[in-house]
């Protein structure tokens, strides 16, 4: 095998029914890695993408989800675990002993750092405490505190995927809201260029950051981005990184305003939009790998080229009948 052709591995990617589980098993298969892509949904598209083992399993929030996991890396030789997904994170941090005594690789931050990045209040404190700009943000116990003719987000605390996202001018139609949206926090709407920074951040705390506008965003996606650099920006990404402690493939999103920059959320992941980052010579996916079986992540394959545009559509993948759909995954995803 030459020296720059990495070792095959199967990796468990979750999520693979969204975009970026969806992309991850594609970029994964590309160089020559095994996967068994997992998700709740036994119509999940990551399901038809070729040479992937599907897996249906629990929702992270069903009480089987940590053994059934278990017993599906131990049955099918898995030796990683990729979350595409926040609510498979917590669970999978519960389970690093017994997925390490198992020697399946899995690289998350601490429980804590999770915790932080997932809960949309934690964030706010843990940000203001280190003076990076945040949305102000209110629970709902505290909605009378939000300034008059302040525009507002009403959005579920540990929400993902821009789902039971509300956008509102009024205090009182915010606190209708907050009885109707599962555990909310109320944040202070900011307008400006909106922009991502594909992330991976070493297990010494080195980062490297893949900065892209979001010049056009659709149910919370990028449909079009573009790749920049701004010192400012990046700077404070590296910042936040630090603030919450973040290990692993990740991303920030902010916004630009009138020169100022704004840090909205840290997803424990890596972005929809990530390909955009590899088709401007990151290898992002390739030092992930490297980083999640302990070896050296090269930050000199972190660069990238600014000035260049990446497009998403939807596109139908398949159309069939979906008992022999059934029927073809659990025969894919019996142990071999």
């Amino acid at each position: 095998m030459p020296a720059d052709q990495p070792i095959p591995r199967r990796i468990l990617v979750t999520g693979v029914g969204a975009n970026p589980g969806f992309g991850l098993t594609r970029s994964l298969t590309r160089l020559g890695h095994k996967v068994v892509a997992a998700d709740a949904n036994p119509l999940a598209p990551g399901f038809l993408l070729p040479d992937v083992v599907p897996q249906v399993i629990p929702r992270a929030t069903e009480p089987e989800y940590p053994s059934v996991m278990a017993g599906t890396c131990r049955d099918l030789a898995v030796d990683a675990v990729v979350a595409c997904i926040e609510h498979d994170i917590p669970p999978l941090v519960d389970m690093l002993p017994q997925l390490d005594a198992d020697g399946v690789r899995l690289w998350l931050p601490d429980a804590a750092s999770v915790c932080c990045c997932i809960d949309k209040a934690a964030f706010y404190e843990v940000l203001t405490e280190h003076g990076i700009s945040t949305p102000r943000t209110w629970r709902p116990e505290a909605i009378d505190q939000v300034p008059d003719r302040t525009e507002l987000v009403v959005k579920p605390r540990r929400g993902h995927g821009a789902q039971n996202v509300h956008f509102v001018h009024r205090r009182d139609h915010a606190r209708v809201l907050c009885e109707l949206v599962p555990e909310p926090v109320v944040q202070e709407r900011v307008h400006g260029s909106e922009f991502t920074a594909d992330c991976l951040v070493d297990r010494a705390g080195r980062a490297s950051v893949i900065l892209r506008r979001r010049n056009l965003v659709k149910a919370g996606l990028a449909a079009v981005s573009t790749t920049f650099d701004d010192l400012i920006v990046r700077d404070l990404v590296v910042k936040t990184l630090g603030a919450v402690r973040a290990r692993g493939v990740c991303c920030v999103q902010g916004f630009i305003c009138d020169g100022a920059v704004v840090i909205t959320e840290l997803n424990v992941r890596i972005a929809d939009g990530f390909p955009l980052a590899e088709a401007v010579g990151a290898d992002l996916v390739g030092q992930m790998v490297n980083g999640l079986f302990g070896l050296p992540v090269d930050h000199d394959r972190l660069t990238y080229r600014t000035g260049v545009f990446l497009t998403n559509y939807v596109e139908t993948l398949a159309v069939g009948d979906v008992a022999e759909l059934e029927r073809t995954a659990a025969a894919k995803g019996a142990p071999s």
